[in-house]
């Protein structure tokens, strides 16, 4: 793996895919790199995500933050 990579901009991508798979229950399965999930954790947009528990919940600035990201991502213009 190149050392060129933007951490920020991988936790973003995780953060919006998160928030896509919410369900709206705030809960969000946790499948992804824990680098990524435990900076967004030190962040402040997601619980601990070490654990037994297969899901996280968004902080209410980690889905505010999450559905920005998402429509910036992913939405059509």
């Amino acid at each position: 793996m190149s050392d060129n990579i933007d951490t920020g901009r991988i936790d973003e991508a995780v953060l919006a895919l998160l928030w896509n798979n919410l369900r709206g229950t705030g809960i969000a399965w946790k499948g992804f790199d824990w680098d990524a999930m435990e900076r967004l954790y030190q962040s402040g947009f997601i619980t601990n995500p070490v654990g037994k528990a297969r899901s996280v919940e968004l902080t209410p600035e980690g889905r505010e933050e999450a559905e920005r990201l998402f429509d910036a991502l992913f939405a059509r213009r």
